[in-house]
């Protein structure tokens, strides 16, 4: 079950109902260490309230202070997050907050659920992605600038260039779109896939990877009227792909239960990790390596999976570091801390872990009031947030 099960206008693919409705038992599985997690207490969580519906994602400005939410209320908000501690007995005023609406009226707010969006480099605007098919651009105050219509189906994944003068998007009707930043027009559309397109990310600033329900994943080049590569090998659809920090080597993750790393050097894949027992559901590159803030770091992918595990694979060797096993219910959201030392997690089991990568154990939790649907760190590496399905955003300092 994935992002692609989606027939009607709500946003399915998220199979929270369905996790509920189902009677699916969480997994009994133990935490791996034999030290007690640390329990973050609630009073030391800013939580944000305002979302009227599920909250499927969100993004710290590489700016600094402000938080963007995308929600299925058809809004997406950018909260200003003071810089001092976090928690209620710091709350003396609300936080300061846009609300960014995506419908004229309330008669056809129905199918605008934002599904994805991403700041630009300098932190200026931001990119939301909807269920309507359209993109919308918003500066830092919450003003619409633009609305990008060209998509004939709700846009899954959106992302800024570094440059910032394309913008990425990939949609549900099977193509990926190239926007030129200067005059908001389409600059390419790609049409290679024979189904939704769930991911695009870019290699650099001219070219980019797609992946679709099509199991296939395509390199594409703004220019080009055909792929630079197409990578096949996934008996699943493909739910996430991901270039490491070099743009050297491209990992992807599927139905199928693996995660695989690629290179543009050869046809097959370089690795093939298999060792989930359900659907992997999104991947993460730790940042380190050459070009990094952490050249000496070990390179390192974390792959999420339904089956309520975090693997950790070390690359150079294309070995298994740790298996993480501190979630009762699928995981959807992981991120690296970025100095590299520490993952965080959000699982249906409303707990957010934050993970030691070089111990592979718990060393701080937070239980929230719902399924976590992606989690965050600011660009600090001092705070972290998540977004959950009881509608809030909660905010958290991370001090070890």
């Amino acid at each position: 079950m994935s992002k692609s099960t989606v027939t009607s206008t709500e946003l399915n693919y998220l199979v929270f109902r369905y996790l509920q409705g189902s009677g699916l038992e969480p997994m009994d599985i133990t935490p791996s260490s034999q030290s007690v997690p640390c329990e973050i207490s609630s009073s030391d969580v800013t939580i944000l309230e305002g979302h009227s519906s599920e909250v499927f994602a969100c993004a710290w400005s590489p700016a600094g202070s402000l938080l963007a939410s995308g929600s299925g209320d058809s809004t997406a908000r950018i909260w200003t997050i003071s810089d001092g501690p976090c928690g209620s007995n710091m709350q003396i005023s609300p936080p300061n907050v846009h609300v960014l609406k995506h419908f004229e009226d309330r008669t056809n707010e129905k199918s605008k659920d934002v599904t994805t969006l991403d700041w630009n480099e300098e932190g200026t605007l931001l990119a939301t992605g909807s269920y309507d098919g359209q993109a919308r651009i918003w500066n830092r105050e919450g003003e619409l600038k633009n609305t990008l219509i060209k998509h004939k189906g709700p846009i899954f994944s959106l992302k800024w260039n570094k440059k910032g003068d394309f913008l990425l998007s990939g949609s549900v009707d099977k193509t990926a779109i190239v926007w030129d930043t200067k005059t908001w027009e389409c600059k390419q559309q790609f049409e290679f896939h024979s189904a939704p397109t769930l991911d695009v990310d870019w290699r650099n600033n001219n070219s980019f990877a797609t992946c679709s329900t099509d199991n296939m994943i395509y390199v594409c080049k703004i220019g080009e009227n055909r792929p630079v590569k197409g990578f096949s090998g996934h008996q699943g659809e493909v739910n996430a792909i991901k270039w490491d920090p070099t743009g050297s080597l491209l990992a992807s993750c599927s139905d199928d239960r693996t995660a695989k790393i690629w290179s543009l050097k050869q046809d097959k894949y370089l690795y093939d990790f298999k060792g989930h027992n359900k659907e992997i559901y999104t991947i993460r590159w730790s940042p380190a390596g050459a070009g990094t803030n952490n050249p000496n770091q070990q390179l390192v992918l974390a792959s999420a999976s339904f089956d309520s595990t975090i693997k950790l694979w070390e690359v150079e060797l294309g070995r298994l570091l740790y298996s993480l096993n501190g979630h009762r219910q699928a995981v959807y959201s992981v991120a690296f801390s970025p100095n590299g030392e520490y993952l965080a997690s959000g699982s249906l089991d409303q707990c957010l872990h934050i993970w030691s990568v070089r111990e592979g154990r718990i060393l701080k939790t937070y239980r929230g009031g719902g399924g976590i649907f992606e989690v965050c760190w600011s660009r600090e590496g001092d705070k972290i947030a998540a977004c959950y399905s009881n509608n809030t955003v909660c905010v958290m300092d991370f001090r070890m």
